[in-house]
C-alpha cells in the first residue's frame, strides 16, 4: 500500500502494509500471474458470528467456481467446512468416548492410533482428509513389511551363526582358544543388534482390523459430527485377506512336516487317531480334565481358566460359560466371553462329568492339605487362595491362560505329535462332533459362535473319515452293471462289467476266455495290472 507520495504505509511495528490489487492489478494478462480466490457467505454461527470460507491457488475461474459450488454443498448438507480440527485431535477424542470396547480391544485400538494412525494422518485437517491420504498410509506399512521380513531373516540368520559360535566354543578342549569365545561374543553382539530392528509384519488381517476402526471413526465423523462429507475408508484397496481354514493333519501332511518342519497352515486339527494318542499320554498329567473339556466341549483357553464352580451344576452335568480370564502378556483380567452368544451352557459328555466330579474331590482333599501345610508353616505356605474357579493350583490360585500354552506345547513336542496350538483343540472339538454326525447348528451353539454362516465357512475342512464317506455317496446312488447281478446272484458268481477296451492284438477275447475258464485269483495272488472293475464289498473296502 503505497500513499498519494506513492511511499510505503507502514503499520503501528514499522512494517509496510499490504492490499490485493483483484482485478485491477496490471500483470493479469500476463500467463501464470496470479491466481483465483473463491469465498462462500454461509449463514452465521454461533452469536451471529460471521461465516466465510475463502480459498485461493486456482489456476483457473472454472476451477474456483466448481469447488466453491462443492464447499457449498458440503455446508448445505451439514458439513462443518470451517472446522480446522485435525485428525489427531479428533481421533484422540473419539477413541476417549469409546467406553464400550472390551479392554483388549482398546488395547489393539490405542496400539494402532499412536503407532501407525497419528504418526500418518495426524496433521491433517478432518476436512482435507481424503482417500488418497489413507492409501498412502498403508503404502508404507507395505513397504515397511518388506524391511521387517528382511529384518527377520538378518536376525535368523544371526541366531544360527550364533548358535554355531557358540557349540565350536563348547566342543573344543580345554583349554579353549581364546579367539573362539571371541567369535561367541561377536556373534552374540550381531544377534542382539539384529534383534533391536523391528521385525513385525502387519498383514492382511491387522491391515483389515485398522481399515475397520478407520471406518468406524469416520462414519461417526460423516454421520454425528459432519466433519467430513463421505467415509474415506469406502474406497481404499487392501491385500485381499482370507480367514485361514482348519486343515486336517493327515498322513501326507504329517509326513511332509517331519521332513521339513513345515506345518501346511496355521491351523490345524488332529485326527481322531492324534487326539485319542494326546489324551491317553496325558491321563496322568494334573491339567487332564482341562484338556478333556477343551478337546470334547470346545471352551476356549480363557473360558476354561475362568469356569467358576458356581456356574457348574454337577447334578445335571452342565456347565454355563458367563466370564473368562483375558491375559495380556502379565496381565490377567476378568471379563465377559468374547461375544453375546460366546455366553451359552454347554452339556458335559459322561466322561468329561465324571473327570470334573473326580477334580472338584481333588480339589478338596488339596485344599485340607494346603491349609495344614499354611497352619504349621505360615511363612513358607501362604494362606490358601479361595478364587472359586473350577481348575487351581493346589493353593486354589487360576491358571495364567498363557502357562496352559506353554504347557500344552510342551507336551506336544516331548510326545512327537504333530504341532497344533490349544485354542486349536477347540477346532478338533467341532471337527470330530461333525464327524459323529452332530448338525452343525449344534455345533454352532457349542462353540457359542455369532452364525450359522461362520462355523460351516470355517469346519469345511473335516476328518478324512467323512471325507471319504462323503465321496463315496454319490457313487453309491448310481446304478451300475456289475451291481445289479450281484444283487440278481447270476451264476452264482459276480460278473463284471463287459465294456473292455481291446488292443491291436486282441485282447479283449483273451480276456474273455480267461473269465470263462479261470475261477480268477485269489486277494493274495492277484495280478496287479489288472484292476478290481466290480465294486468292493464293504468287508472288503474295511480290510
Amino acid at each position: 500500500m503505497t500513499n498519494e507520495d506513492g511511499m510505503p504505509v507502514l503499520d503501528a511495528r514499522g512494517k509496510p502494509k499490504m492490499r490485493e490489487l483483484g482485478p485491477a492489478c496490471p500483470d493479469l494478462g500476463k500467463r501464470d500471474h496470479g491466481s483465483w480466490y473463491y469465498y462462500v457467505e454461509l449463514p452465521p454461527g454461533p452469536k451471529g458470528k460471521r461465516r466465510r470460507p475463502r480459498k485461493g491457488g486456482f489456476l483457473t475461474k472454472k476451477k474456483a467456481e466448481e469447488a466453491a459450488q462443492k464447499i457449498w454443498d458440503q455446508a448445505h448438507d451439514g458439513v462443518d467446512v470451517l472446522s480446522d480440527e485435525t485428525f489427531e485431535r479428533f481421533i484422540l477424542r473419539w477413541f476417549s468416548n469409546r467406553v464400550d470396547l472390551k479392554r483388549s480391544t482398546r488395547s489393539t485400538y490405542e496400539d494402532h492410533i499412536s503407532r501407525v494412525f497419528v504418526p500418518h494422518l495426524g496433521h491433517i485437517k478432518m476436512r482435507d482428509l481424503r482417500t488418497r491420504h489413507l492409501q498412502e498410509m498403508f503404502e508404507q506399512i507395505w513397504r515397511d513389511n518388506e524391511q521387517h521380513a528382511a529384518n527377520r531373516d538378518a536376525a535368523e540368520r544371526a541366531r544360527l551363526e550364533c548358535a554355531a559360535a557358540h557349540r565350536a566354543w563348547k566342543a573344543a578342549t580345554k583349554p579353549r582358544p581364546p579367539e573362539l569365545r571371541q567369535q561367541w561374543n561377536g556373534a552374540r553382539e550381531k544377534l542382539r543388534e539384529a534383534r533391536r530392528k523391528p521385525r513385525y509384519i502387519t498383514g492382511p488381517g491387522v491391515q483389515l482390523k485398522m481399515k475397520n476402526e478407520l471406518s468406524a471413526a469416520l462414519d461417526y465423523a460423516r454421520n454425528t459430527e459432519k466433519l467430513i462429507s463421505q467415509n474415506w475408508t469406502d474406497d481404499l484397496v487392501l491385500p485381499k485377506y482370507t480367514p485361514p481354514r482348519p486343515l486336517v493333519w493327515t498322513d501326507e501332511r504329517v509326513a511332509r512336516w517331519q521332513e521339513t518342519g513345515e506345518k501346511p497352515g496355521s491351523v490345524m486339527v488332529w485326527t481322531a487317531e492324534q487326539t485319542g494318542a494326546f489324551l491317553d499320554a496325558v491321563a496322568e498329567h494334573r491339567l487332564y480334565p482341562m484338556f478333556h473339556l477343551m478337546v470334547f466341549r470346545g471352551t476356549r483357553r480363557g473360558e476354561s481358566c475362568g469356569l467358576p464352580w458356581r456356574e457348574t451344576d454337577m447334578t445335571a452335568g452342565t456347565v454355563h460359560i458367563s466370564e473368562q480370564l483375558v491375559a495380556a502378556s502379565y496381565d490377567v483380567w476378568e471379563d465377559t466371553p468374547k461375544s453375546d452368544t460366546g455366553a451359552r451352557t454347554i452339556r458335559l459328555d459322561t466322561q468329561t462329568h465324571q473327570l470334573l466330579l473326580f477334580w472338584r474331590r481333588r480339589q478338596q482333599t488339596e485344599r485340607a492339605e494346603w491349609e495344614e501345610k499354611h497352619r504349621k508353616e505360615p511363612k513358607k505356605y501362604d494362606a490358601y487362595t479361595d478364587s472359586g474357579r473350577v481348575f487351581t493350583w493346589e493353593d486354589g490360585r487360576p491358571y495364567h491362560p498363557e502357562y496352559l500354552s506353554q504347557v500344552f506345547n510342551r507336551l506336544v513336542q516331548q510326545l512327537g505329535l504333530p504341532p497344533v496350538r490349544l485354542h486349536d483343540l477347540r477346532h478338533c472339538a467341532a471337527t470330530l462332533s461333525l464327524a459323529a454326525g452332530v448338525h452343525m447348528k449344534a455345533i454352532q451353539v457349542l462353540l457359542g459362535h455369532s452364525s450359522y454362516k461362520l462355523t460351516a465357512d470355517t469346519y469345511t475342512s473335516v476328518l478324512p473319515q467323512l471325507e471319504l464317506e462323503a465321496a463315496d455317496a454319490p457313487v453309491a446312488i448310481v446304478p451300475r452293471k456289475a451291481k445289479q447281478q450281484e444283487e440278481r446272484g447270476d451264476d452264482g458268481q459276480p460278473q463284471g462289467p463287459q465294456a473292455v477296451p481291446a488292443d491291436e492284438d486282441g485282447a479283449v477275447a483273451s480276456a474273455a476266455s480267461e473269465t470263462a475258464t479261470d475261477p480268477g485269483p485269489t486277494a493274495g495272488d492277484q495280478d496287479p495290472s489288472r484292476p478290481l472293475i466290480r465294486p468292493a464289498e464293504t468287508g472288503e473296502a474295511a480290510a
